[in-house]
């Protein structure tokens, strides 16, 4: 059923309809917000325009099994109390497909509170970039919402791109983000997959909070500012085949993290490659590229822990070591941080004593006496040449936001 634009006829036509129905709406403004309350097919074009003139969800939904499909939305309220969002999704909106829409001028992007299995792909979403960035809304915001997906959507602006909180069984996927605080922020979410997303010039790119069974594999860090990769209490988890470079403060905060299995990624170009707290254990740690970073690792504690398995070990871009019997693995083990390394990190002036005799002196006794040896991070196995690390994920940069083939 074709549907013409005015104040409040998209609601008239939505009471109108039968279930399954679809209603195609011609170009042009429809104002007021809408309750889509039985299961159909909402869809358009980008000249059709559904504008909720500031006040409250532009669409909510009540009804399972409903698909909205190449709209513009535009103009909800900017109420954080009241959630108001783009599309608000609720525990009846069970299956809902959200396609191909352009989002701006929104405080929440879309909402999934409570469905089941809804799915979020192909769109664009463009959040404000009025308030603090702390008091903006996130991109894609779900709550306890098992089994949905989130894939191949274009966020930029607003808080954090997509935000999960109390769910479990969900996939996000080959999304872009940009300008954002997080890219991909977990809290309290199980057995999940966040995969071949790219993250360029947030403050975070993927952060993973008090979480467990994660899977993180081939996803891109590009610019971030602050961590390309933030671990809190994030545990059981595997973290492959993923790439942080462009310079930000830490490639990876490892934070009361633990049983996770981290190798195959490559950590580039930052101020530290890895912090590691005293409190994560029984990760293991190996077949990771540790490149041109200017403090490999970071490791403030006593504990000695290694990061090789099964002989294979980590590649240090500042290990100048020999391999002679030409079998990929360094001759020497290798220690990222030793004493001096230790009171620099926890005494920042003691850098102006970098090149006095003292510290010299000091660091030809822990060469000599290995026993002075604080603890820290030990690499039984480094590798002599970076591994490959697999991703699908090519970048070409236009107009200043970040397009993909696969």
């Amino acid at each position: 059923m074709q549907v013409s634009p005015g104040h409040g006829v998209l609601q008239k036509a939505i009471d109108l309809a039968k279930p399954g129905d679809a209603l195609i709406l011609s170009s042009g403004t429809y104002t007021g917000s809408i309750n889509i309350h039985r299961t159909l097919t909402l869809s358009g074009d980008r000249s059709s325009i559904i504008d909720g003139e500031g006040s409250s969800h532009v669409i909510k939904v009540t009804a399972p099994d409903v698909l909205i499909k190449g709209l513009s939305i535009q103009h909800s309220g900017n109420d954080y109390d009241t959630e108001d969002s783009a599309i608000f999704i609720t525990d009846k909106g069970d299956r809902t497909v959200v396609d191909s829409n352009y989002l701006e001028n929104n405080l929440i992007g879309v909402y999934l509170k409570g469905p089941d299995a809804a799915v979020v792909s192909n769109n664009t979403i463009i959040g404000s970039t009025f308030h603090r960035m702390n008091d903006r809304g996130n991109g894609v915001y779900l709550w306890m919402t098992p089994g949905s997906v989130v894939k191949n959507n274009d966020i930029r602006y607003g808080r954090d791109g997509i935000f999960v909180n109390y769910s479990k069984k969900n996939i996000f996927e080959g999304n872009r983000f940009r300008d954002l605080r997080f890219a991909i922020h977990y809290m309290y979410t199980l057995d999940s997959e966040v995969k071949n997303n790219i993250s360029i010039n947030n403050h975070v790119g993927f952060a993973l909070m008090f979480s467990d069974r994660i899977v993180a594999s081939g996803n891109q860090s590009i610019g971030d500012h602050e961590r390309g990769l933030f671990f809190n209490f994030t545990n059981y988890s595997t973290i492959k085949d993923n790439r942080v470079s462009g310079g930000a403060k830490k490639c990876v905060f490892i934070y009361n993290a633990n049983y996770n299995k981290i190798n195959n990624n490559s950590f580039e170009g930052c101020e530290i490659g890895v912090h590691f707290t005293a409190g994560s254990q029984k990760n293991e740690i190996y077949s990771n590229s540790f490149i041109n970073n200017r403090t490999q690792v970071k490791y403030v504690g006593t504990r000695y822990i290694e990061w090789s398995k099964e002989g294979v070990g980590n590649y240090w871009s500042d290990n100048v070591a020999f391999d002679i019997d030409a079998n990929g693995i360094a001759d020497q083990l290798y220690k990222p941080n030793d004493l001096v390394d230790q009171i620099v990190w926890r005494h920042p002036m003691a850098k102006l004593l970098l090149n006095s005799p003292s510290v010299k002196l000091l660091k030809w006794a822990q060469s000599e006496f290995p026993g002075l040896h604080p603890g820290g991070v030990t690499d039984s196995a480094p590798l002599m040449k970076p591994p490959e690390v697999e991703t699908v994920i090519k970048r070409d940069l236009t107009d200043g936001y970040v397009k993909f083939s696969q």
